[in-house]
């Protein structure tokens, strides 16, 4: 079948360009690959940073030649005769079927500063583990946050997100994938004392923040990790998007507009789609069904 693939960035990686950049991922990186390529150990200690997962990403692409055109923002899509036509910064193109697939940087931009980290998971408590020492930081939660075994690192979530995708309703794992892994940074983090959260804010001001006894407190910069939310304004002609934010699909397929498929914005658009992990099986198992599909009406 052919494909063309539209990316907005000006290089491989997807949301991997605009990680910070001490990021790593938390398990090897067997278990981060994309299909029929496993992703090379690092040659360094430790587990595949950022730059490791640009370069695998990168390599992949080249690797399979898939044909990839960028920078090209699609602005909207429109019901067309046949299909769909997509409507981009660089002209329109046709379409059968429509598939799917921040700003923190470094503590050193913050230093001296006071700053709030917002969000319970594991971005949260890596941010805060790294800013902590170059800012004055807190973490708000509106929870305490879950902390995994010191003795066990992100090959659990995998593990527990497999279990996910072969459970049946009601079969759901103990744990969550938002359980913070506790990496060595974060172990040095909680042994100075810096993870100890401090429950929201009321409101924002022009300053800062005011807080539950109403007190009121001057903050150079809030950084918020408290996930996503589907970018779907692009959708919005079809009306296919419900009052969640969400598209109401079938097997990945929208029951509004069987021309559009949806992937990569999480469970709902396919089990774990919204990691590399996840993605790599729920692209694989999407692209068969699109394969099946067009033979079928041909």
């Amino acid at each position: 079948a052919r494909f063309l693939i539209l990316d907005a960035e000006a290089g491989s990686g997807g949301a991997w360009r605009h990680g910070w950049q001490s990021l790593h991922l938390f398990s090897p990186a067997g278990y981060s690959s994309l299909p029929g390529w496993l992703m090379p150990p690092p040659a360094h200690e430790g587990y595949p940073t950022r730059d490791d997962v640009l370069d695998y990403l990168a390599r992949y692409e080249e690797r399979y030649q898939l044909p990839i055109k960028r920078p090209i923002r699609v602005e909207s899509l429109r019901r067309a005769d046949d299909g769909l036509t997509v409507v981009t910064d660089q002209g329109n193109l046709a379409a059968r079927f429509i598939v799917h697939s921040a700003h923190y940087v470094r503590p050193e931009d913050f230093a001296g500063q006071s700053v709030l980290v917002v969000g319970g998971g594991n971005s949260g408590a890596q941010i805060m583990a790294e800013l902590s020492q170059a800012a004055h930081a807190r973490r708000v939660t509106t929870d305490d946050p879950l902390f995994l075994p010191d003795d066990v690192d992100g090959r659990v979530l995998f593990e527990r997100a497999v279990a996910r995708m072969k459970a049946g309703p009601g079969d759901v794992p103990v744990g969550g994938i938002g359980d913070i892994v506790m990496v060595p940074p974060i172990k040095a983090a909680r042994e100075r004392g810096d993870l100890t959260p401090v429950r929201p804010f009321e409101r924002m001001t022009k300053t800062g923040v005011c807080w539950a006894d109403g007190t009121e407190e001057a903050i150079d910069a809030v950084i918020w990790c408290t996930g996503f939310r589907p970018a779907l304004d692009h959708l919005c002609e079809l009306n296919v998007i419900e009052q969640d934010g969400r598209v109401l699909l079938d097997n990945q397929r929208s029951i509004k507009e069987p021309s559009l498929w949806l992937a990569g914005y999480g469970d709902w658009t396919g089990a774990g789609s919204a990691t590399l992990m996840g993605a790599a099986r729920t692209a694989r198992d999407l692209a068969a069904l699109l394969v099946k599909k067009l033979n079928v009406e041909q």
